[in-house]
């Protein structure tokens, strides 16, 4: 996996709950932090991304859910839910000192975890940044729901290849699904993600829906126009039914679409995070 660009993207650990996390960083130690938060994949979706982030003077922080990924540990169907996902996150963000305002930004169910961070107030959100996210009652995909009911990994990676090779849609490469598809190889981690699957309930997103109409915290969304299931319909119903909240779309791109359109996504996430 390449985790160095020309900005020096380093991943390391830190422990969280006795177990150790594993992030990509990039940036000055003292830059702004930015939290980037994954789901049904891992922090690969942000690589292409940090660098303009740490080329802005932010220091963003994409952090592997435990028990996927990079991560030790491994999900349960009682650790996996939202709630205690986001009560782990702030527990991370403690782990590495980050104190102030933080800017939170997340893709599918990690858009969740964001939302839930911010309408509870688990950390000091500064603003918030959804990118091809589960909204209202937009998840569990069906891809992810056949897991939810499962006892066993039984199938999870070459349902996780098929499902990579459909979300990277125009910039798939033999070489980047090996690269994304890679943790899944691992028992454990495959484990975790059926875990995470049948937690997957969208009451999470749903019960945050009059939080989010309440708060006046700057939000921005980014959409691959072509997702089949977390459509760009529901970015707009989003953009129009809460405040401080405006829409980027992207055309010719799918669920992962920091991989076709790094330069414009990462300059609109740079731009949002300093304004």
């Amino acid at each position: 996996m390449r985790e160095d660009t020309e900005t020096t993207v380093l991943r390391t650990m830190v422990q969280v709950d006795g177990d150790m996390a594993s992030y990509l960083t990039a940036g000055r130690r003292d830059g702004q932090p930015v939290l980037l938060l994954h789901g049904t994949y891992w922090s690969r979706v942000w690589l292409p991304v940090l660098d303009h982030l740490a080329d802005a003077g932010l220091r963003p922080v994409a952090v592997d859910l435990p028990g996927l990924g990079r991560s030790g540990g491994q999900l349960t169907p009682e650790s996996a839910t939202v709630p205690a996902l986001a009560g782990w996150v702030t527990r991370f963000a403690a782990a590495l000192k980050l104190s102030g305002p933080i800017a939170v930004a997340g893709h599918d169910i990690g858009g969740a975890i964001a939302q839930h961070l911010l309408a509870h107030d688990r950390l000091d959100v500064s603003r918030l940044a959804l990118v091809n996210s589960v909204l209202y009652d937009s998840w569990p995909a069906p891809h992810v729901a056949q897991f939810r009911d499962s006892d066993t990994a039984e199938g999870v990676l070459a349902a996780r290849r098929q499902a990579v090779t459909r979300a990277l849609a125009g910039a798939a490469t033999e070489s980047l699904i090996a690269e994304y598809v890679d943790p899944w190889t691992d028992g454990r981690v495959r484990r975790s993600w059926t875990a995470l699957a049948g937690a997957a309930d969208n009451r999470y997103t749903l019960d945050l829906v009059p939080a989010l109409q309440r708060s006046t915290t700057p939000k921005l969304l980014i959409w691959g126009e072509d997702d089949l299931h977390e459509t760009v319909e529901y970015a707009d119903r989003f953009a129009s039914e809460i405040p401080h909240a405006m829409l980027i779309r992207i055309p010719n791109a799918d669920h992962i679409p920091t991989e076709s359109a790094p330069d414009r996504i990462g300059r609109a996430l740079a731009d949002f995070f300093t304004a």
